[in-house]
């Protein structure tokens, strides 16, 4: 089975075949996208691409494309505009992080410098709305709607939560708006281009939110309990980069005294590495971290649950696989 399956053990050779088929005109399409005049430019713009990755969304695009006609035209386009999109938040992200490395190797800001990763972000976001210039009105308000909201929680993350408000909340409001948005826009783009009913391009883009928290959550988890650089970055990044996520925030709400000092390591950026490595095992130890697991199972659960009012077959099969995925993967 393709990595760019995910490894899934598909139930159908034929939708199989289809969605390799489609993935690799995705890839074609990105690379097409990411092509320059300068050189620069064009190594800059196509390191990410060339890094690789799950390629989650355009996957979500092609499957939910077949509760409709799979064939039709502006599919491949909308899974190289998800993609190209997501690339160039990963830009973005990496310079509000500080970090240092992306998908196991150096991240562009710091094999260039911060500007040139925000500039090529930008390039990206560009190129993925040329593409969408030729989808049609509707897809460019959706990719807007997308964008509003992937800033709008951006933005949210950085100032953190309003007082008074439960900080766990929060957390998983600007994950469904930094993560959900743009995979919920995957599955209404592919429904869409598709000529899907409308009942069904609401159920896929719903799905496509849901998942997205679920992908988002687990993705925080494996950060947390995988042993080695699997994941593409050192264990426990988020950790050390002081960056919250929600086994860190359940940890730092429990009324439990004998917490005080994961507390005390959970409230700050850990450049040490004793005290990182500290706070890693105490993290990995705490029911937290059960507690977060089971979380991202219930979004996971409640994605699935929307797959009922789908025609039976292998695509919808396939969906509920990706709800088990999410939250069983390990890297």
């Amino acid at each position: 089975m393709s990595d760019s399956l995910l490894g899934l053990p598909l139930p159908d050779a034929a939708l199989e075949a289809q969605l390799a088929n489609g993935l690799a005109q995705v890839e074609a399409g990105l690379s097409d996208a990411v092509a320059s005049d300068d050189p620069f430019v064009a190594d800059a713009s196509r390191y990410l691409v060339e890094a690789g990755g799950k390629r989650f969304r355009p996957l979500l695009v092609l499957l939910a494309a077949q509760f409709g006609d799979h064939d039709a035209p502006g599919v491949v386009p909308a899974g190289v505009v998800v993609e190209l999109t997501h690339l160039a938040t990963l830009y973005h992200d990496d310079v509000m992080d500080e970090a240092q490395l992306r998908r196991g190797a150096a991240s562009a800001n710091s094999r260039w410098d911060n500007s040139i990763a925000i500039l090529t972000g930008d390039f990206l976001f560009a190129r993925s709305s040329k593409i969408l210039a030729d989808l049609g009105p509707e897809a460019v308000r959706i990719q807007a709607y997308t964008f509003e909201r992937l800033c709008t929680g951006q933005i949210r993350e950085t100032i953190g939560p309003r007082d008074g408000q439960d900080p766990v909340q929060h957390h998983i409001e600007v994950i469904a708006d930094k993560t959900g948005s743009l995979i919920a826009a995957s599955g209404r783009y592919g429904a869409l281009m598709a000529g899907a009913s409308p009942e069904h391009v609401e159920i896929l883009t719903q799905f496509g939110e849901r998942i997205g928290v679920a992908f988002q959550l687990a993705d925080d988890l494996v950060d947390i309990t995988s042993e080695s650089m699997q994941s593409g970055k050192t264990p426990g990044t988020d950790l050390r980069e002081g960056i919250p996520t929600l086994a860190g925030l359940i940890a730092l709400a429990s009324g439990d005294p004998i917490d005080d000092r994961l507390k005390d390591l959970l409230g700050r950026a850990l450049p040490d590495d004793a005290e990182h490595a500290e706070a890693l095992a105490l993290l990995r130890a705490h029911p937290a971290l059960m507690e977060a697991r089971k979380e991202a199972h219930t979004w996971a659960d409640s994605a699935r649950e929307l797959l009922e009012g789908l025609p039976d077959g292998p695509a919808r099969a396939v969906l509920a696989l990706l709800c088990d995925y999410v939250v069983s993967r390990t890297s």
